[in-house]
Formats: C-alpha cells, structure tokens, sequence
C-alpha cells in the first residue's frame, strides 16, 4: 500500500516562518492550543517497500498493531536524499531567577511561569521540553520542521538525588513535539503534561523517527538533564 501524496514541499522560508510562529506561541505559555501539523496526513508507512525508497524519500519501519506508535523500528532512506544532522542541544538558561548550574535554571519561564512546575511536572521533563524547543529553533535556521526528523538521539543525566534518568518524564516530553497523531486517520492523540488530564500536543506531529535514549553520568553543561541530537531529511523536488 502506497502513502497518500502531500501537498506541494514548503519553502524554506515558510517553514522557517511556520516554526517560528509554533515556538512563540509555546514560548508565551499558552494553553490548549491545538497546532497543526505542516505536513499532510500519510498512510501508515510501516506498510510501504522498505527495501526500495524512491530517490530522495524516507520510509519509516513503524511497530504493526499500534494506531500511535512512539518510535519507528528504523528508517529506510532512499537515494540521493539530503540530511541535516543537528549537534546535540540541552536546554536553554531561561530561568534566571535560579542559580547559574542548577537543574531549575533550564525550565522554560514561558512555559512554567516563574519556573514553578505544575503537579507531576518532572524537571526531566520540563528540561526536555525546553531541550526539543531549541531542536526546533535549529531545524527551522537549516529551513526544516519538527515533521522533518527521521532520527533522533537522547542523553540523559540522573535529576539530583535519584538513582536513575526519568524516562518516563523524557517521553511525556517528546510527545508534546512527536508521534502524537493517529495512524487511522491523522487526528491529534492527547498527551499529559505531569499528572494533568491529557490535553493538545504543543506541536501536532506525524514523525516517529527512530530513536535511542541512554542514561549517562553527566552531561557537558552543568545542570543539564537532557541532550538530543537529531537527523532531518529534506523533501524531495516532487514530493515525499
């Protein structure tokens, strides 16, 4: 079975503004605000010819029997295919009211207002949201979008006083910026942020990419929880 075609690939210049505009609004706190997806609904690409993408398409290997899978299995790149790889972002020292280096200096005020974060709001999680804002910021200067990413790499360093990485904490933020739609028609799946009734996605996004996430035992920049590094593929002339 064939995927559905999208419509015509964006500029780089509309992506870059298209991004920009998802950013400022997540940047501004707002709440419940349903964003949608730039690139069209495709049909379950876990379905596709792994073994021959066209020249210049990725095919993502999806988990069968799963209608909202996390990740892709892995990802088939076709020939000729340009890819950007990012370097590895932590988040952003927006919460200057925190000390320099503590794990708080890096929750995202606009977000969490004052840096308080609400019931069950991790700091792993407050910081990977924060972490995969700035991955966005990244993709839009190369004139890329979240839907854009094939694969994506995760460090992440124990919170203080805990014994391992919260990885659950991790995944809540990650599907505030991926794998948050419905294989069977396309439509936004709701997802938690702490111990919150689900609600909208920041950012509506097909894109499973493939993924690893490891714990390690510290990351480059003091008070930094969370690292990723992500590869992104660019539309082909025709189409995906």
């Amino acid at each position: 079975m064939s995927a559905a075609t999208p419509a015509s690939p964006r500029t780089s210049t509309e992506k870059k503004t298209m991004l920009r505009r998802r950013l400022a609004l997540i940047g501004a706190g707002i709440a419940g605000i349903s964003l949608t997806a730039t690139a069209a609904f495709a049909a379950p690409a876990v379905f596709q010819d792994l073994t021959a993408p066209k020249p210049g398409t990725t095919v993502s290997n999806l988990p069968a029997g799963q209608d909202n899978p996390m990740i892709a299995s892995g990802v088939a790149i076709g020939a000729n295919t340009a890819i950007y790889k990012s370097s590895g972002l932590g988040p952003s020292a927006l919460n200057t009211a925190a000390p320099a280096g503590s794990e708080q200096r890096y929750v995202d005020p606009g977000v969490f207002p004052g840096g308080v974060l609400p019931p069950g709001v991790t700091i792993t999680e407050a910081q990977g949201i924060n972490a995969l804002r700035r991955i966005g910021e990244n993709l839009a200067q190369a004139g890329l979008d979240y839907d854009d990413v094939i694969t994506m790499r995760v460090f992440l360093q124990n919170p203080a006083g805990t014994e391992k990485a919260d990885f659950d904490g991790w995944n809540r933020a990650y599907r505030q910026y991926f794998a948050n739609t419905s294989l069977a028609d396309g439509s936004a799946v709701k997802v938690p942020l702490g111990s919150a009734a689900p609600a909208e996605p920041f950012v509506v996004n097909p894109a499973r990419p493939s993924r690893f996430a490891l714990e390690i035992e510290n990351l480059p920049v003091n008070g930094w929880l969370v690292e990723v590094e992500v590869d992104a593929a660019y539309p082909a002339s025709g189409g995906r």
